[in-house]
C-alpha cells in the first residue's frame, strides 16, 4: 500500500464478501478480520491479491523477531531503498534545476547535460510511482501516485520531442522566464527541471512518511522484551540457569533481589516487595509471602523468593497485555491525508482536461505543437508538487521544532486527532506524580528533636534495600547531612528494621509491627497524627528507641511542580481532565485535590483503562490519553490521542502518538498546542495548493501558459508552502526553557 486509498480500496473490496466485516490499518499494514462459516482467510487474501496488493497471515510474535540480533526487518529494507532513491535523485536533479533556472549557467549543449542527469531520475527515482499508477490503472483505479507519475512522464515526454524534434537541442540553446506566452509557446523549450523536482519532493515526503510508519508495530516487540529472558529453575534442590521459554506450569524458579520474576507464579517460599508499577501503576511496592501470587517481567526490591510458575508463555499477563496493545492498536481508524481524499476526483479531472485541451486545440485548426503544447501545460500546472509538499514540510517545522521542545510527533495522521481532542485522561504515577518514593514530613513526639528523629530514622534504614526505607534515607541525608553508621543490622521482611545506633537500639516498621512484635503503643499524639497522614494518602512508617515510639515519618509520591499549571491550561484549551490511576481512591484524591481535577477514577486495572477510555468515547467524547507505563500501553493505544512521556517505559513510548521527552506535564499542553497549529498550517498549505490549480489550469487551457511557465508557476507555488511551514519555528512552549 502506498497512501491511505489504497487500505480504503482494500477494505471495500474485502467488505463486498458475503458476511465479513473488515478494517484496514494503513499505519500498521494489518487487516483485522470477522470472516463467518464457509468462508476461508486464504480466500480474503486471494481478495486481496486480486485487488493488487500482496497479503499473508501474521506470523506469531515470538516469530517476528529477526533470527539474528540486529537483522533488519523488511521495514528497515523498505525505508533503507527509498533514502537510497531520494540521495541519488537529489544529487542528480539539482544540477538540472539549476542549469535550468539560471540562464548564466547554461553553457553550450547544457541541455543535453540536462537531459543525460534528469533522465534518471524520471525513470528510476519515480519508479515506484510509475509502478503504482500502472497498478492502479490495471485496477481502474487512480490516486496521487497516477497524477505524479503523468506529471513526471508527461514533463520528460515533451522535454525529449522538443530536444529531438524541436529547437531545444540546438547548440546554444537557452531557457528564460516569460509570462506573457502566446498560444502555442514552448516549442523549443524543455522541462526536465519539472520532471526532477517534482520527483525529489515527493520521494522525500514518501521517505518521511515510511521512516515513522516503521516504528508503528514496535509496541508488541518492546512488551516481548520488557520479560526475564533466563531464570534460575530450582530443581532437586539445585539452581541451574535456563531460558525463560523453557519453563512448565509447575516449575520451581528462585527470583534473588534486583531480579525480574520470569512469569506468573505463587510464591513457595521468602518475603519480599514486588515493584509491579510497570504493569499496575501502583507507586508503592507490594509486600509478597508464602501463596501470594506473582506476576511475570516485574522487579523484585527484596528478598529472595522461590515461585511456582502457573502460566506461561501466550497465558501470562504480560503476553495478554501484548494483545490488547495488538487489538487497538488495529482497531485505530488512521486519518487520511486530505490530498489523498481529493485526489480520487482531482486525478481523474485533470487528466479528462488535458485530454479535451489537446482535442480542442486540434478540432480548432491550431496544430498539433499548439494543442501538445496546452495539454501538457494543463498537466504540468496541475502536477501535485506543492500538494506533496503541503504534509510533509509542515510537518517536518513541527516536529523539528516539537523536539526542540521536548516534544515527539509521531506522523501526520494524529493532528486531526488534537484538533478534535475534548477529554483528557491523565495517569497519575509518573506522570503527575514523580513516580519516586519521597520523603515528605517527620513528626516527633514532644521532647524529641524533628533532626534527632530523622536521624536515628535514616541510619537504620541504610542496611534496607526497600524503596521505602530508601526514601527515608535520601530524604533525612538531604534535612540533616550525614548519618552515623549502625553497628548491628536486621531486618524483617515487609515488616521493619532493628539498628543499633550509637548505642541505642532503634526499630522502624510499620505501626502494628512494633506494637505486635515489641509490644511499643503509639501514644494519642501520634496516632492522630497517622489518622492525619493515612488520610492524606501517605505511607507511615513509627519510629521507636529505647522502648518507645519517638515519632513517624511519611513518605508519599510527590507531585510535579508543573502539574497545577498544566491542568489549568489543559482547562483552558478546552480540555476536560480525568484522573486515572492504580492507587487507592485516597491517594487518588489527594492528588486531584493538589492539582485541581474534579473526574477521579481510582483502583483500575490495566485492562479497566482501556475500558474507560471507550467508554468516554461512547459518550461522544474525543480523548487523549497521557501515561508513562506499560499499564498505560493499551490505553494509550486505544485513545483517539496517546501521549507517552518519555521518561516512561518504552512500550508506552511506542504505543503513543505524541512522546514527551520532558518530564514535565505542561509539555503535553504544549504538544497539543503544536500540533494543532502544525495541523493548521497543513490545511492552508492544501487550500493554497489546490486554490492554485483550480486558478492556473484554466489559463494553461487557454494556450496562455507555456509549460516552462507552468513549471516556474509550480516552483512558486512551492515556495510559498515550505515559506508557510517555516512559520512554526516562531512556535513558543509553556514549559520551563521552551
Amino acid at each position: 500500500m502506498t497512501c491511505a486509498s489504497c487500505a480504503a480500496r482494500i477494505e471495500k473490496k474485502l467488505n463486498r464478501m458475503p458476511g465479513v466485516e473488515a478494517s484496514v490499518n494503513y499505519a500498521t499494514e494489518k487487516a483485522s478480520l470477522f470472516v463467518p462459516e464457509g468462508t476461508t482467510v486464504d480466500q480474503a487474501i486471494a481478495v486481496i491479491e486480486e485487488t493488487g496488493y500482496t497479503a499473508a497471515r501474521p506470523r506469531p510474535p515470538q516469530a517476528e523477531q529477526p533470527d539474528a540480533p540486529g537483522a533488519p526487518t523488511a521495514q528497515d529494507l523498505e525505508v533503507a531503498a527509498l533514502r537510497r532513491r531520494l540521495i541519488l535523485s537529489s544529487v542528480l536533479a539539482a544540477p538540472v534545476v539549476l542549469m535550468s533556472m539560471i540562464p548564466v549557467l547554461q553553457f553550450t549543449n547544457w541541455q543535453w547535460l540536462a537531459l543525460t542527469l534528469a533522465a534518471p531520475v524520471a525513470v528510476w527515482g519515480a519508479w515506484p510511482f510509475h509502478r503504482a499508477a500502472w497498478a492502479n490503472l490495471r485496477h481502474g483505479a487512480a490516486t496521487m501516485d497516477t497524477l505524479i507519475s503523468i506529471g513526471v512522464l508527461a514533463a520528460l515526454g515533451w522535454s525529449l520531442y522538443a530536444l529531438f524534434f524541436g529547437m531545444a537541442g540546438m547548440p546554444g540553446m537557452t531557457m528564460t522566464f516569460s509570462f506573457t506566452a502566446s498560444p502555442g509557446g514552448g516549442a523549443d523549450e524543455i522541462y526536465l527541471e519539472v520532471a526532477s523536482a517534482v520527483t525529489v519532493f515527493i520521494l522525500a515526503g514518501r521517505y518521511f512518511e515510511a521512516r515513522a510508519k516503521k516504528q508503528s508495530g514496535a509496541a508488541l516487540t518492546a512488551l516481548l522484551e520488557l520479560g526475564a529472558k533466563e531464570t534460575t529453575l530450582l530443581r532437586d534442590g539445585h539452581e541451574i540457569t535456563v531460558p525463560t521459554s523453557s519453563l512448565v506450569v509447575g516449575d520451581l524458579f528462585v527470583v534473588r533481589p534486583g531480579e525480574k520474576i520470569a512469569t506468573d507464579g505463587t510464591v513457595v517460599d521468602g518475603n519480599s516487595a514486588i515493584d509491579a508499577s510497570m504493569l499496575t501503576g501502583e507507586s508503592v511496592p507490594v509486600e509478597v509471602g508464602p501463596g501470594d501470587a506473582v506476576v511475570g517481567a516485574t522487579l523484585n526490591s527484596g528478598g529472595r523468593l522461590v515461585v511456582r510458575a502457573t502460566r506461561i508463555g501466550a497465558d501470562t499477563q504480560l503476553a495478554q497485555l501484548g494483545r490488547l496493545v495488538e487489538q487497538a492498536q488495529t482497531g485505530k481508524a488512521e486519518v487520511q491525508r486530505l490530498a489523498d481524499r481529493v485526489s480520487a476526483i482531482f486525478v481523474p479531472i485533470v487528466i479528462a482536461l488535458s485530454l479535451a485541451t489537446l482535442v480542442a486545440w486540434l478540432l480548432l485548426g491550431a496544430g498539433t505543437v499548439v494543442a501538445f503544447t496546452a495539454a501538457v501545460a494543463t498537466l504540468i500546472i496541475a502536477c501535485p508538487c506543492a500538494l506533496g509538499l503541503a504534509t510533509p514540510t509542515a510537518l517536518l517545522v513541527g516536529t523539528g521544532r516539537g523536539a526542540q521542545l521536548g516534544i515527539l510527533i509521531k506522523g501526520p495522521q494524529i493532528l486531526e486527532s488534537t484538533r478534535r481532542v475534548d477529554t483528557i485522561v491523565l495517569d497519575k504515577t509518573g506522570t503527575v506524580t514523580t513516580g519516586r518514593m519521597t520523603l515528605v514530613a517527620a513528626v516527633p513526639v514532644a521532647g524529641v528533636d524533628e533532626k534527632e528523629l530523622l536521624t536515628l530514622a535514616g541510619a537504620a534504614e541504610t542496611g534496607s534495600e526497600h524503596p521505602i526505607a530508601q526514601a527515608i534515607v535520601s530524604g533525612a541525608r538531604d534535612r540533616v547531612g550525614a548519618l552515623p553508621a549502625p553497628e548491628s543490622f536486621a531486618s524483617t521482611d515487609g515488616l521493619g528494621v532493628q539498628a543499633l545506633i550509637e548505642g541505642r537500639v532503634v526499630l522502624v516498621g510499620r505501626p502494628r509491627w512494633l506494637t505486635e512484635q515489641w509490644a511499643i503503643t503509639l501514644p494519642s499524639e501520634l496516632r492522630a497524627a497517622l489518622a492525619v497522614v493515612e488520610g492524606q494518602g501517605r505511607t507511615a512508617v513509627a519510629v521507636a528507641w529505647d522502648g518507645k515510639a519517638r515519632g513517624i515519618v511519611a513518605v508519599s509520591d510527590v507531585v510535579k511542580n508543573t502539574s497545577a499549571a498544566a491542568i489549568a491550561e489543559f482547562r483552558r484549551l478546552g480540555l476536560r481532565p480525568v484522573l486515572l490511576t492504580g492507587d487507592n481512591e485516597t491517594v487518588a484524591a489527594s492528588v486531584a485535590a493538589e492539582v485541581g481535577i474534579t473526574d477521579v477514577r481510582a483502583g483500575v486495572l490495566p485492562a479497566e483503562k482501556a475500558e474507560i477510555i471507550r467508554a468516554l468515547q461512547g459518550e461522544g467524547r474525543v480523548v487523549a490519553m497521557v501515561g508513562d507505563g506499560v499499564n498505560d500501553a493499551v490505553a494509550l493505544a486505544t485513545a483517539d490521542l496517546g501521549i507517552a512521556m518519555g521518561t516512561g517505559t518504552d512500550v508506552a513510548i511506542e504505543a503513543s502518538d505524541l512522546t514527551l521527552v520532558r518530564s514535565d506535564l505542561i509539555a503535553a499542553a504544549d504538544a497539543i498546542r503544536l500540533s494543532r497549529r502544525t495541523l493548521a498550517t497543513i490545511k492552508a498549505n492544501l487550500f493554497w495548493a489546490f486554490a492554485y490549480n483550480v486558478a492556473a489550469i484554466p489559463l494553461a487551457m487557454l494556450g496562455l501558459l507555456n509549460p516552462l511557465i507552468a513549471g516556474g508557476a509550480m516552483a512558486l507555488s512551492s515556495v510559498f508552502v515550505v515559506s508557510n511551514s517555516l512559520r512554526l519555528r516562531g512556535f513558543r512552549g509553556l514549559a520551563p526553557g521552551a
